[in-house]
């Protein structure tokens, strides 16, 4: 609820000449739970790999393999879902695919051997992927209506419903088993589903007509096209510095600090719940931010602050600096991959979405084995500063393609 006041409390206070269009304030509520939900029910399902490994009895090799389904999966369905989205409009590709991941949560824990885990996760992905492609193609249509770029907000939602599934997790895996527990992520799934794409349904993807005529005006046509492709792809490269960023951090950050700082487990823990925290509230506070200083500057900025943050997270000597660079470097990459994705978006499509997304997510993919192998040749804190490195680039590329950049402030 205090995250749908806020929602409420900026489409009114807004100084936009428009007045406040009820259809577009409850478009923006149904996309929002569909944000939440995706990082609620991907939450609820990392916290019960444990179990999961447990009960299939899979090696450490053997598991990661399996959970490659899931990346795999949603890298082959991402491209197909801009196509479907394009077809069939994004709004009902969305609500699928929110109902297909609901129900396909609840396969995992019922497989006893890693291989049956590879492919029940290779379904899983595929939905994974369908959603956040064709719910973030919504969101761009929504955001071109309402004239605000409010992607942060979304993608806070995403960050917020990660926060609750992964607390929900924890303090009912001792209680529950990980078939019960999945099951009724899935009831609660599939009630979001119904409740917020019936909002979607019923309300066709707004389009206003003078952005219609831009829209027309600026598709790429002959010469032009290649470069919109390009853009797009750019785009795409900065996202995927900054998902490089968050799979490092997810899976190396408490590690660093047990490892090479000798943190207890309630500091390492807390050292990634600071980092994630940060980004929640980065993303609350992202529309403002574009809105004042315009997307390339946001852009840049966020690049340059994750850069310093990941540089003191990485090789400062104690716990307490190390999760202070943890915090800010949350901070610099939170609204980085959203603003891209938007950008994306408004170049070319739920097409430009796919593609930014695929190669974006190819940043999630590359950053933990990444830092791995870097971490057994240089040691951790050495391969960690490769996160900097990477927003580093992520802001170099924002500055030498300001000049695309459109959204927010000009």
């Amino acid at each position: 609820m205090p995250t749908l006041n806020k929602i409420r409390a900026a489409l009114t206070t807004h100084r936009d000449p428009l007045p406040a269009d009820p259809h577009l304030t409850r478009l923006r509520i149904a996309v929002t739970a569909f944000f939440a939900m995706d990082g609620f029910l991907f939450a609820g399902w990392v916290v019960r790999i444990p179990a999961i490994k447990a009960q299939t009895g899979a090696g450490a090799g053997a598991l990661g393999l399996a959970l490659l389904g899931v990346s795999a999966g949603a890298v082959a369905f991402m491209m197909i879902t801009g196509r479907l989205c394009r077809r069939f409009g994004s709004h009902s590709v969305t609500t699928a695919s929110a109902a297909a991941l609901a129900l396909s949560i609840v396969l995992p824990p019922l497989t006893h051997s890693a291989t049956a885990l590879g492919l029940v996760l290779l379904v899983f992905g595929a939905a994974y992927g369908s959603l956040n492609v064709a719910m973030n193609s919504a969101a761009v249509d929504l955001i071109s209506a309402l004239r605000r770029p409010v992607m942060p907000s979304f993608h806070a939602a995403f960050s917020l419903g990660g926060m609750l599934g992964a607390g929900l997790g924890g303090l009912v895996a001792g209680s529950l088993s990980a078939t019960v527990h999945l099951t009724l992520l899935a009831g609660i799934g599939l009630l979001v589903t119904a409740v917020a794409g019936r909002s979607l349904r019923t309300h066709p993807a707004p389009v206003v007509p003078e952005q219609r005529a831009a829209a027309e005006e600026s598709r790429p046509r002959g010469g032009h096209e290649g470069r919109g492709r390009r853009l797009v792809v750019v785009f795409g490269l900065i996202a995927l510095c900054t998902a490089y960023g968050e799979g490092a951090m997810a899976d190396w950050g408490a590690l660093h600090l047990t490892q090479d700082l000798a943190a207890g487990p309630g500091a390492a823990a807390a050292g990634y719940a600071v980092f994630a925290l940060a980004m929640t509230l980065g993303r609350l506070s992202g529309t403002a931010v574009v809105q004042r200083f315009g997307a390339a500057r946001a852009l840049i900025a966020g690049g340059t602050t994750a850069t310093a943050g990941m540089l003191l997270g990485a090789l400062a000597p104690t716990v307490w600096a190390a999760g202070a660079g943890f915090a800010v470097a949350g901070l610099g990459l939170a609204n980085i991959f959203p603003i891209a994705i938007a950008r994306a978006g408004e170049t070319g499509g739920p097409d430009g979405v796919a593609v930014a997304s695929t190669v974006g997510y190819g940043g999630m993919l590359l950053g933990p084995p990444a830092i791995g192998f870097l971490a057994e040749a240089a040691g951790l804190p050495l391969a960690l500063t490769t996160v900097a490195l990477l927003a580093a680039v992520a802001a170099v590329i924002a500055y030498a393609t300001r000049g695309a950049h459109h959204t927010g402030r000009r």
